[in-house]
C-alpha cells in the first residue's frame, strides 16, 4: 500500500479511490495525497487517515457516519490485493468444478463484489441466450444453476446486535442443475 500511495500517478489514485471506494471526494483525496508526498513520503496509516480527513469538506465530515478515510483504505486494499480480479477468476472457474446438486455460496461485503456475483449467477441461471430479435430459440441453451434466494440473505437485527460488521454482508447462493441427457 505504501508504494501505491507514494508512487501512483494522480489519475491512478483518483481512479482507484473512485472505483473501489466509490468516494465522491476521490479527486480531492488523490490531489491531497500527491501534494503531501512531495514534501515527505506518507509512512503511516495515521498520516494517511489524517490527510484524507483534511481533504474532506468540513460539512461532509460533520455528517459522516464513518471516518472519511474508510473508503480510501478500502479502495487501496482492494487494488493492492486485486480483490475484484480474484473474485472474477473464482467465478469463472467454480461452476466447471461443481457436480450436479453442488452449491456455491458467496458472501460479498462491497457493492462492486455483490453486483459481479449477482450478474454472474443470473447469467448461469438463464436459459435461451439468443438475441431478442430472434423469434425462436436456436441456441438451445439451458440454465446451469438454480438461484436459491431471489434476494441476497442479509444479517437480521439480532445478528447485527452481536456482529455489527455483518451490516454490509450479502449472501448469494446457487445450486448446479443436473445436465440434460440427449
Amino acid at each position: 500500500v505504501s508504494r501505491l500511495v507514494n508512487r501512483a500517478k494522480l489519475e491512478d489514485l483518483k481512479d482507484i479511490i473512485e472505483r473501489y471506494g466509490e468516494d465522491p471526494q476521490a479527486g480531492r483525496i488523490a490531489r491531497a495525497i500527491v501534494e503531501a508526498r512531495v514534501r515527505k513520503p506518507i509512512e503511516t496509516t495515521g498520516e494517511l487517515a489524517a490527510l484524507v480527513e483534511r481533504a474532506y469538506p468540513a460539512a461532509w465530515r460533520a455528517k459522516a457516519r464513518n471516518h472519511p478515510a474508510t473508503r480510501t483504505f478500502q479502495a487501496l486494499r482492494m487494488a493492492v490485493n486485486d480483490e475484484i480480479g480474484e473474485l472474477e477468476r473464482f467465478l469463472d472457474a467454480i461452476l466447471g468444478r461443481l457436480k450436479p446438486g453442488g452449491r456455491v455460496a458467496v458472501i460479498s461485503f462491497h457493492s462492486l463484489e455483490d453486483r459481479m456475483v449477482k450478474q454472474t449467477m443470473r447469467y448461469w441461471a438463464e436459459g435461451c441466450r439468443c438475441p431478442r430479435h430472434v423469434p425462436v430459440c436456436v441456441c438451445h441453451h439451458v440454465p446451469e444453476v438454480e438461484i436459491l434466494y431471489k434476494k441476497p440473505v442479509q444479517a437480521d437485527d439480532d445478528e447485527l446486535a452481536v456482529n455489527p460488521r455483518a451490516s454490509s454482508a450479502k449472501l448469494r447462493a446457487v445450486e448446479k442443475i443436473a445436465e440434460a441427457v440427449s
